[in-house]
Formats: C-alpha cells, structure tokens, sequence
C-alpha cells in the first residue's frame, strides 16, 4: 500500500491531467433519485498521461482507500481538497473509502474498544477538514467481527450532526456477519455483486458477475434483509477475470478492448491459447442498470479508471440507459 500522502499527491496529479474526450457523454445531474457512484481507486492512477474522465458523469465519487495506521490515525496531503473542490463544482459528492478487500489486519484493533472512538473521532475530522460529503465503509470478510456494530452506529452519530453521510460496499457472501442495526445506520448500501469466482478459485471457471447474482443480491437485501430498495445499489464491474491457457489472470474492461477489438458485444472471449476471460459487456451492463432502475436506488462502479472510451464507454451506457426512461 501507498503511503496516504502518495496517494493524495497522485489524486491531485490525476486531477491535473483530467480532460474529457466523450462530449456527448450523458451527464447524471437530471438523475437526482438515481445514483450512479463510482469508486477511483488511488493505486491505479495513471500519471503523466491524459484520463478520459468528467465527474459530471457521476453524482458520488468514492476515494479509495483511505485507510488509518494501526493507531487510528490518517495522513492526508491538503491535496485531496482539490479533487473535492473539481467534484463539487459538478455537483457530485466526495466520500473516502475505508477498509477494502486488502484492508490491514489492524482493523480488528481499531474497532475494538480501546481505539473505535480514536478511530470514529478522526474519521469525522477528516470529513469536516476536507468538506467531504462522508465516509463509506467497505470492511470485508473477517473485518466484519463483534465490534463492527458499534463501530458504525457510534460513527453514524458522529457523522449525522455534521450532515455527512455514512455509505457501506457489502458483499453478499457475508450476510451473516451484518447485523441488523448495522445496515439500518447506512444513508444506502452498495452490493458488491461481483467476483462470484476469480483466480482464487481456478477449478470454477466461469463468469464472476452473471446477471442472475445481481437478480439474486437485490431479492436478498429486498425481501430478506428488508431494506428499502432506493436504499440500494447495485455494483457492477467494469474488469473482468481469465481462467485458462493464454488468459489474463485479470484485467480491466479498456485495455480488454485494446487487446481484443469487438469483446464488448459479449460477455466472454476465448484468446488464441484457449482461456477465456469473462467480463461484463455493453449489453449485459445495460440489462443490469435496467434492472437496477426497477429494483434500487442506484449503480455503483469498481472502478471508472478500467472503463473503455467514447461509444463503448460502459458508463457512457449506464447514463444513457437511465436517461432513456425519464
């Protein structure tokens, strides 16, 4: 992991360097009930080169990580608040993530009792000194422990009487570690409804992110876990995942595109050794964002660096989609 310092000094160059190509992009400010949050992570920046991206495009960016050293404490460069500043001049809203699927093993400690307030306390000075909009809590996994209850209750308290917000990337395959009251904390909840399979797990080949999970994660977090659907959001991916000879272990959907002109009409390809990558393509992410319009509240993205340009731009088809039913 990149020192937090590193981090903010490449989100500003990354600002810096921003330009945007797709002028008939769809923007999303008309779509004030629909969300489209999209994640920008800080270690996949591309430094020295132009980034095909307008936060027009969305309506919340969500930094991520931003994550504490084993005492609780962040350091962040003052160059954070230029992103904020281009963000909101978009009117999209700014929050920093926390945790992720590589989250540091400390956070067990951080959100035990001896450092949960520490941690909350400079979680909620963070947001007020750099004017975000709030915190999202993306704890996966085994950071989802006894102390994960308290921990976001006590940070909603502290986040609601600054009017920030508090937002959550859960996973499915970790249902039983959420408590109720946990979720009911949450302004809206993000369904991480992606990497059903992946490298990890080599002798299940096959798509991480079918269209029927995402069926399947909505009607859970609806009808089982009865949250409010505009509540929710759905998460899509634009990378994808390779599992045999020839085939990328993973990469994202721009430079799947490069390699393989035409792989955005389906949702897999076989590569010249026989492996196949599997992936979402432009019609799947469009079937998605049509059921998400039907059955929650919005779509969230990991990550918008991996997305192609122009017309096969997978947000480009995401705005369009929601701009085609108002």
């Amino acid at each position: 992991m990149k020192s937090l310092n590193n981090i903010c000094a490449a989100l500003l160059l990354f600002l810096l360097t921003i330009w945007c190509e797709n002028t008939n992009a769809q923007e999303v400010q008309a779509g004030k009930n629909f969300r489209v949050i999209g994640y920008l992570p800080a270690f996949g920046m591309r430094i020295g080169g132009n980034v095909n991206f307008d936060f027009g495009r969305i309506n919340y960016l969500n930094i991520a990580f931003v994550n504490p050293d084993s005492t609780g404490n962040f350091n962040v460069s003052p160059a954070i608040s230029t992103i904020v500043n281009a963000a909101h001049a978009k009117h999209t809203k700014v929050l920093i993530s926390i945790g992720g699927g590589s989250a540091p093993a400390y956070y067990s400690k951080l959100l035990s009792d001896t450092l949960r307030n520490v941690l909350i306390t400079n979680l909620v000075n963070l947001a007020v000194k750099y004017n975000l909009d709030g915190i999202d809590v993306d704890l996966e996994g085994e950071r989802i422990d006894n102390n994960y209850e308290a921990f976001v209750t006590g940070l909603s308290a502290s986040l609601k009487p600054k009017s920030k917000l508090i937002t959550s990337a859960v996973a499915t395959a970790y249902k039983s570690r959420y408590t109720d009251k946990s979720l009911a904390v949450y302004d809206f909840i993000n369904i991480m409804s992606y990497d059903k399979t992946g490298p990890w797990r080599p002798q299940d080949a096959g798509p991480h992110a079918p269209y029927d999970m995402a069926v399947a994660d909505l009607d859970y977090w609806t009808n089982t876990r009865h949250i409010a659907k505009d509540k929710l959001s759905l998460g899509l991916p634009f990378y994808g995942y390779g599992f045999g000879t020839g085939a990328p272990t993973d990469i994202n959907f721009k430079n799947l595109l490069i390699q393989y002109p035409g792989a955005e009409n389906t949702d897999q390809f076989t590569v010249p050794g026989g492996g196949v990558i599997y992936y979402n393509g432009i019609t799947t992410i469009k079937n998605k964002t049509t059921l998400a319009l039907q059955k929650a509240g919005g779509i969230m993205i990991w990550q918008l660096l991996g997305d192609a340009e122009g017309d096969k731009s997978l947000l480009n088809v995401i705005n369009n989609t929601i701009s085609s039913v108002k």
